[in-house]
């Protein structure tokens, strides 16, 4: 049976581990500040502050709310500058043009605070800072990354960091066509220090990635979506490759350590493995040597105190298709701890060996100081798409709960593919969100209801969590169902962990995805050098009049307590109007279903916050608080459009503050409070 896990011990952690040290509580944000996108470098999305109560949070109102930069762009001449480029090809060139009006709508960044001014970035890869206390604009800069960058549709920035270090003070955000800039805080003015002139290419030095060849299926093109994390002086980076290229050829996800100061890359951590690398054999017939993907594309984690950087990483290319990449592919869909001074791999796990099902970690881990049975435990905790939490210590990367690896099916009948006959599964905590479809798992509302979803997925093929993805022979199966879907379970949003009781908040998706395999079109894309993958538009297991086909919680938050490895509570993410008010399900009085997003936790010393796509007092988007014991909802309050990042909060002179920027036509950071 093979091991997930792999330990080395570094020559400066030799001592350390002989030792026995105190264990030392991670509290989040500090001092009413909010220095990294998850409140700090542990991931917790904590504060401590505690003038927002269940009695007041009711009564918060917007303070001030300041437009996204993006919108004073000239988008007519971008578009015909890029058109000259031979970016884009042709396009209207107008300011209602999509990508642009989707770019706009993409500001999802959650804003990090320090010394009284708030910063973010865009879609369109500027950089913007504001007064905490009024909004007002202090100064934007503007790296020019829409004139080389992927179509504004595909901008999507959730995120920078901020860094000081003695006089130097930094913010950090990474640019659509793969650069990490660096400015300075006070003034954003370029780092001129840091790289070229404020900016460091992300391409350089990465096998197949050429910032000339970007077309729209973004072959062998490196962005940023999510924040870098700085640590010890030391800024990683996370960077996307598209997910959806039909290929099996893509740049790897190599991940850099860059010092903060003068951009200098200090060490490559590759997760594809090149060469003699450890783990290059598994990748069956050196197809390391094309293999792309394998990125970190979501947020990071680190333990400053030891001096470890956390890489959640994902899928191989493609996606969803493995044949030309036989074998586990290590280090895809892995929790991989590196030090951040040198980037050698401390420790690995692998959470799905040779993945197909796009089940790549999507979100930052969590570090919080427990006692599990006794023993004091420095944790890591990793919520997963799949519904899974993997539990380690994170110094030393033993699970806290035993992993077992379990036989899974691997009977598909795609041309070529070699599934793995097994997958890791946590026996502590418990799975926090509904895995595998079975004929029991439909809606039964009404005896006519499950009747029709019976027939629904009739065509389709059910099976447990990693069934064997499926391709359409004459008509006969029309793909498997995957739940949950290829975008979670969690997702982004994330989870957040309150470091005084140990408890990890996740909010989750119960839905489900059927992936479409087709013969592609080599002349269609170029490079194509496999013909069985890819997944398209097809027939897909639909209810009539929109009714749901699962029993619900369409959404849901669930509280685990990590001491334990137990679930405290579960509670739906929101009433689910959209379907108790269906004309067919109206009538039988159901409870609260969720289904009203998954909004991203923060966590206070008081409350647990987070946003909902419905149920204002106009049946609107709105800001809650919940009770942290519980899970009930003790607070309420409209917002004027649907949060688009995940929510924070700082001190300004005195006063609590709420921020996070929510959509509208012309998308917005706001900052909420309690009348004074």
């Amino acid at each position: 049976m093979r091991s997930c896990f792999s330990f080395v011990v570094p020559s400066a952690l030799v001592a350390a581990l002989l030792v026995p040290l105190p264990v030392q509580a991670q509290y989040g944000a500090v001092d009413g500040e909010w220095h990294a996108y998850a409140g700090d470098n542990g991931g917790t999305k904590y504060s401590g502050l505690d003038q927002i109560t269940a009695d007041n949070f009711s009564s918060l109102g917007i303070v001030w709310r300041a437009t996204t930069p993006d919108a004073d762009l000239d988008f007519d001449a971008i578009a015909a500058e890029l058109v000259r480029r031979g970016r884009l090809g042709e396009f209207p060139g107008d300011s209602t043009n999509p990508d642009y009006g989707l770019s706009l709508r993409l500001f999802k960044a959650t804003p990090v605070m320090a010394d009284g001014l708030l910063y973010a970035p865009t879609p369109l890869s500027l950089g913007g800072a504001w007064d905490a206390g009024t909004g007002e604009r202090v100064w934007v800069y503007d790296p020019e990354s829409h004139f080389d960058g992927p179509p504004a549709s595909r901008a999507n920035m959730r995120g920078g960091a901020y860094w000081k270090d003695g006089d130097v003070e930094r913010v950090y955000w990474g640019t659509t066509d793969g650069y990490l800039i660096s400015v300075d805080a006070k003034t954003g003015e370029p780092a001129t220090e840091f790289g070229d002139n404020g900016k460091v290419d992300l391409f350089t030095g990465v096998p197949r990635a050429e910032r000339d060849t970007y077309d729209r299926r973004g072959r062998h093109w490196i962005s940023v979506t999510s924040p870098p994390t700085v640590s010890n002086g030391v800024v990683v980076t996370p960077v996307t490759i598209s997910d959806y290229v039909v290929a099996k050829e893509a740049p790897p996800g190599w991940v850099k350590g860059i010092d903060a100061v003068t951009g200098e890359v200090k060490w490559v951590f590759r997760t594809v493995p090149d060469g003699d690398d450890f783990g290059s054999d598994t990748w069956a017939n050196e197809s390391w040597r094309y293999s792309g993907n394998t990125n970190v594309w979501a947020a990071m984690g680190a333990d400053d105190e030891a001096g470890i950087v956390y890489l959640p990483t994902s899928t191989p290319t493609s996606d969803y298709y493995g044949g030309h990449r036989i074998g586990d592919n290590l280090f895809a869909e892995s929790i991989v701890a590196v030090d951040i001074l040198t980037g050698q791999r401390l420790w690995h796990f692998q959470a799905v060996h040779h993945g197909v099902w796009d089940y790549d970690f999507p979100t930052h881990p969590n570090l919080v100081d427990v006692t599990v049975d006794g023993r004091e435990v420095k944790m890591l905790a990793q919520v997963s798409k799949q519904g899974f939490t993997y539990v380690f210590d994170r110094i030393t990367g033993e699970p806290v709960w035993p992993i077992e690896e379990r036989p899974v099916e691997t009977d598909t009948n795609l041309e070529g593919e070699v599934l793995s006959e097994t997958q890791p599964f946590p026996t502590k905590p418990p799975a926090f969100e509904y895995q595998g479809v079975s004929i029991d798992d439909l809606v039964d509302f009404t005896p006519e209801i499950r009747a029709l979803a019976v027939e629904t997925v009739k065509d389709f093929r059910l099976g447990p969590l990693y069934s064997p993805p499926m391709r359409t022979i004459d008509g006969v199966t029309q793909g498997t169902i995957q739940r949950p879907a290829i975008d979670g379970g969690a997702n982004l949003q994330g989870s957040g962990v309150d470091p005084e009781t140990g408890v990890l908040y996740v909010p989750s998706n119960n839905s489900f995805s059927v992936l479409k395999y087709f013969t592609p079109d080599p002349a269609e894309g170029g490079n194509l050098r496999y013909t069985q993958s890819g997944f398209g538009s097809g027939r897909q297991p639909r209810m009539p009049q929109g009714l749901p086909l699962f029993k619900p919680p369409y959404s849901r938050v669930t509280a685990i307590d990590l001491n334990q490895g137990d679930i405290s509570w579960m509670q739906p993410n929101g009433d689910g109007d959209r379907f108790r008010n269906h004309p067919r399900l109206r009538d039988l009085n159901l409870p609260s279903l969720g289904g009203d997003g998954r909004g991203g936790p923060v966590i206070t010393k008081t409350l647990l916050i987070s946003a909902l796509t419905a149920g204002g007092s106009d049946g609107g988007p709105r800001l809650i608080a919940r009770d942290k014991v519980t899970g009930e909802i003790v607070g309420s309050v409209d917002l004027p459009a649907g949060a688009l990042g995940t929510p924070m909060t700082y001190m300004h002179e005195g006063r609590q503050y709420i921020g996070l920027t929510i959509g509208g036509e012309t998308p917005e950071l706001i900052a909420m409070a309690v009348p004074e």
